[in-house]
């Protein structure tokens, strides 16, 4: 099974937690260069909802999306935040619950969703059908929730994203996999998959990429990324004296970013 996709590993490694998310959420807050920021470039298009819907979010990680965008949750919005991963439900209620709103956690695996059929204005999937093993049994449980006007925001990666950072990864991954950065549903081939269960799907970029001016969100990231067992400190080492030296020089390390979401309509 990829890694991508490995729920065990998933769940009980990589987001056992939000420590690891929250390592990589920072390096884009920090020095993404599009002043508006990936969380309100989402909600501009969650914006067009009416102001009372039922929205379902699979995946919710840390919830910082909710969390950096909560002056613009309207009243009426009735939100339920599922994650596979406990540690990362308990992340989101701790995020959330000093906003006071009625936020739903619930923990579930996105093939199978708990909920009848078309209960849903909008289903949301932040960078998170990459990680489904059967993403056809997924996709037609999320049409099946939906309403008939329904939609979801399915936001993911394209092939040029963080090429930069993956080059240090794989230096320093003494144990690499081959599918180690072989993505399953990206912006090039996401379209096709969703074509074939909703009627309509539009594509939209952000537009950005990362100047990081100092080297700890830099270690942070990768440690982030790789386990112990798998990262060379050696290799490690010696990046970092290069990392150090292109800084000194340059004052910045230029990281690309290629990111954006579909909208799919039922």
């Amino acid at each position: 099974m990829q890694r991508f996709t490995d729920q065990q590993y998933l769940t009980q490694d990589q987001y056992k937690d939000a420590s690891n998310l929250d390592a990589r959420i920072a390096i884009h807050q920090r020095f993404s260069t599009n002043p508006q920021g990936w969380f309100n470039w989402v909600f501009d298009v969650l914006a067009n909802l009416p102001d009372i819907a039922n929205i379902l979010e699979l995946g919710c990680g840390s919830a910082e999306m909710w969390q950096e965008c909560a002056d613009r949750i309207p009243a009426g919005w009735v939100l339920t935040l599922t994650d596979l991963s406990d540690g990362m439900l308990d992340a989101a209620w701790r995020n959330l619950v000093r906003l006071g709103r009625g936020f739903k956690f619930e923990k579930m695996d996105a093939q199978s969703i708990a909920y009848g059929d078309k209960m849903f204005d909008v289903v949301i999937a932040n960078h998170m059908l990459y990680h489904v093993p059967d993403r056809a049994k997924t996709l037609a449980e999320i049409k099946r929730v939906l309403k008939d006007d329904g939609r979801l925001i399915a936001t993911t990666v394209g092939a040029g994203h963080m090429q930069e950072m993956y080059q240090f990864l794989k230096r320093v991954n003494i144990n690499p996999r081959p599918d180690m950065f072989v993505n399953p549903f990206t912006l090039e081939n996401g379209l096709d998959q969703l074509q074939n269960v909703f009627s309509q799907v539009k594509k939209l970029h952000y537009v950005d990429n990362l100047q990081v001016t100092e080297m700890d969100p830099l270690l942070g990231y990768i440690r982030s990324s790789i386990g112990a067992a798998d990262l060379s400190e050696d290799k490690l080492a010696e990046l970092k004296k290069e990392i150090s030296a292109t800084l000194r020089q340059e004052g910045k390390i230029f990281i690309r970013k290629d990111s954006g979401l579909f909208e799919a309509l039922k």
